[in-house]
C-alpha cells in the first residue's frame, strides 16, 4: 500500500521552464489538475511531499496551498531527504511512491517502492521506471501518478464519492 508520494516539482509539477521577469522574479506554471489531485490524495488520509534540487518561495506557497506539510527545497541527495522522511513518518520505502523527471531523482526513483516519471522524462530515468506517465511535466502527470495509484491501491469509490 502506498502512504507516501513523493513529488519534483521542475519537470514532474511544472513544465521544467523557469521564467524570469524584467524585475528578476521567478515564475513557474502549475497544473490545476495536478493540484486537485494532490489535495484529494491528501483527504484520502494520505501523505504528500515535495522534495526539488531548487529552492523557490513559489515552491512553498504552491505546497501550503495544497496541505503539502512536508516540503525540502535546495536538496542535492534526494534518496537521503526521502529516507529521513520515511523515518520521520514511520513508512517503509517500499509504502513510498515517487515522480521524478531527471539524473538527480535517479537514487531516489530507484530506491522508492513505485516510481513514476512523466512522458517527457530524460532517458535514464525512463529505463528504470515502474510507470512511463503518458502526460508531460506540467501537464497533468502528476494527476496521472495520482489517479493511477487511486485505482490501484481501491481508493477510487471513496476518491469519486467526494464530488460525484
Amino acid at each position: 500500500m502506498i502512504e507516501l508520494i513523493v513529488l519534483d516539482v521542475d519537470g514532474c509539477m511544472t513544465d521544467g521552464r523557469i521564467i524570469y521577469t524584467a524585475q528578476g522574479d521567478e515564475v513557474k506554471s502549475f497544473n490545476v489538475k495536478d493540484g486537485f489531485a494532490i489535495a484529494n490524495w491528501i483527504a484520502l488520509g494520505r501523505q504528500a511531499a515535495i522534495i526539488t534540487g531548487r529552492s523557490s518561495k513559489i515552491v512553498e506557497r504552491r505546497a501550503k496551498e495544497l496541505g503539502i506539510q512536508h516540503y525540502y527545497q535546495g536538496v542535492k541527495d534526494k534518496l537521503a531527504a526521502l529516507e529521513a522522511l520515511c523515518a520521520e513518518l514511520g513508512i517503509a520505502m517500499s509504502q513510498t511512491a515517487v515522480v521524478g523527471d531527471d539524473l538527480n531523482d535517479y537514487r531516489m526513483l530507484e530506491a522508492c517502492g513505485h516510481s513514476f516519471v512523466p512522458a517527457d522524462a530524460v532517458h535514464r530515468v525512463v529505463e528504470i521506471a515502474d510507470t512511463v506517465l503518458s502526460r508531460k511535466g506540467g501537464d497533468g502527470a502528476v494527476r496521472e501518478m495520482i489517479e493511477l495509484l487511486i485505482l490501484r491501491e481501491g481508493l477510487e469509490e471513496e476518491y469519486l464519492s467526494r464530488w460525484l
